[in-house]
């Protein structure tokens, strides 16, 4: 065997190809999600901390780079690879979407890369579907609810709208808040587009009182404080992770996709640790959830903050280089590695 036959074809898939692929496999990739969350769960997984670069002269911009692995001991799902995604709040201003991605693909045998994928679309897509699955363990595992809000009117906030809407849930009324008129509206006129009955614009503190209230916004620390904001049972999907008060955080139930991830960084349950001094206010996880380890009590607020982990976007990453590559939508770069030889 030469050493070149070891090398897998590298392709490039762009967003286009991604879109296409993605439109079809919302509810495939909520399972996705779920599956990865017990890879992860069982110790299958490596994902270290994220890492920041930042700019003192601009401290609202970031690009963080997500490196992970997950290990498939019995096939051949094996892969390695490292997410690139870049935030820079004010392209909202240039009417271009906050954040940028790439996604490398790694081949777990060699480490050479064997895919580059616009990584923006399957990192809201992976979120989306984590927030929805979220959602419904705690809501046990029904798919109704009368009110769903949602605090933030981006790309993110879309593709969980979106989300909720291909997996069959059912709203009398979807309630949309953004400090962003326009923002708003959009998100708003893309509901009515699916085909939602009832979507209306209201102000932050109707939002908050939703039976089912999605944060998805850029906050860079907490805005809504105070306990009592939400009632028992009421069920608040954490995704921007630093909208809400420590003590909001303390006085609930939480639910976490890793729980030394999301209590880091400055995020409201890692600010309830620093400001409380322990982690009692820590629930579980959602893959505990799915295993039964874990039952939903209502008797208190439910919170689920998923950091959002690089395992997810390699294992939708994965799912989509293979249809790609097989329905002919991938773009093959021959030679792309100068030397395939030794010698």
């Amino acid at each position: 065997m030469t050493t070149q036959s070891l090398l897998r074809p590298f392709h490039v898939i762009p967003g286009a190809a991604i879109k296409n692929i993605l439109d079809e496999l919302r509810q495939e990739a909520i399972e996705i999600v779920a599956q990865t969350y017990l890879t992860h769960e069982r110790g299958e997984t490596v994902n270290p901390d994220s890492y920041f670069l930042r700019f003192p002269e601009q401290p609202a911009n970031r690009i963080i780079a997500l490196p992970a692995a997950i290990i498939d001991s019995e096939g051949d799902q094996s892969v390695s690879g490292i997410k690139w995604i870049a935030s820079y709040p004010d392209n909202i201003k240039s009417g271009i979407p906050r954040a940028s991605a790439v996604l490398i693909l790694n081949d777990p045998d060699t480490g050479y890369p064997y895919a580059l994928l616009e990584g923006a679309l399957i990192s809201a897509v992976r979120t989306a579907a984590s927030a929805v699955l979220g959602a419904w363990w705690l809501n046990g595992r029904n798919k109704r609810a009368s009110r769903l809000s949602i605090i933030g009117g981006g790309v993110i906030a879309r593709n969980i709208l979106e989300t909720f809407f291909s997996d069959d849930w059912s709203f009398d009324r979807v309630e949309i808040h953004d400090l962003n008129a326009d923002s708003a509206q959009a998100l708003a006129t893309f509901g009515e587009q699916l085909g939602l009955p009832d979507v209306q614009q209201v102000s932050l503190e109707q939002a908050l009182s939703a039976d089912v209230v999605v944060f998805a916004t850029s906050a860079g620390e907490p805005y809504v404080n105070g306990k009592g904001t939400f009632r028992p049972g009421q069920i608040v999907l954490n995704i921007s992770l630093r909208d809400i008060g420590a003590e909001i955080i303390e006085e609930s139930y939480n639910y976490f996709d890793d729980i030394t991830h999301c209590l880091k960084a400055n995020t409201s349950p890692h600010l309830a640790e620093q400001k409380y001094g322990h982690r009692d206010f820590v629930t579980g996880t959602v893959a505990q959830l799915i295993r039964g380890d874990l039952q939903v009590t209502r008797d208190k607020p439910l919170i689920y903050s998923p950091f959002g982990m690089g395992i997810l976007d390699l294992a939708i990453g994965r799912m989509i280089h293979d249809i790609a590559v097989n329905e002919g939508s991938a773009v093959a770069i021959p030679s792309f590695f100068g030397e395939e030889r030794r010698w």
